[in-house]
């Protein structure tokens, strides 16, 4: 059969914002997702130390946590024969999510120390403040 005549529907890209997580709940300042993205335990910990080398007295607060399973098949292995094992973990972060948090210090520093953990991170990132009613 020919395909001459059939117009194949765009793919849509899944533009859903986080209803969870998407608040700064512990600490004054929080690093928020700007793009949907997954996030190995390797890169939270880069981030966790970029932070903690810079913010002195202040506390960081992680707010994601690899929970999904990631499974891949062996270099050079056939096709077929079952699912692969876990590879990796990672974590599941949407557009609003709230990644990192610091508490007890000023916004310059709280400014500083997140642009040095956004160079670590595979997605756009921005600095929002804690809603004081």
């Amino acid at each position: 059969m020919h395909r001459r005549g059939i117009v194949t529907p765009k793919k849509r890209v899944a533009t859903t914002q986080a209803t969870r997580g998407n608040t700064v709940t512990h600490g004054e300042f929080g690093l928020q997702a700007l793009e949907w993205c997954w996030l190995n335990a390797r890169t939270i910990e880069a981030g966790r130390v970029a932070c903690n080398r810079h913010i002195g007295e202040g506390k960081l607060y992680i707010r994601v946590f690899p929970h999904k399973p990631v499974t891949a098949k062996p270099l050079e292995v056939r096709m077929g024969s079952g699912k692969g094992d876990v590879d990796r973990w990672v974590a599941v972060v949407l557009p609003g999510t709230i990644i990192y948090e610091i508490g007890g210090v000023d916004a310059t520093i709280a400014r500083k120390a997140f642009n040095r953990v956004a160079h670590k991170l595979p997605v756009r990132v921005r600095m929002i403040e804690k809603k004081t009613i």
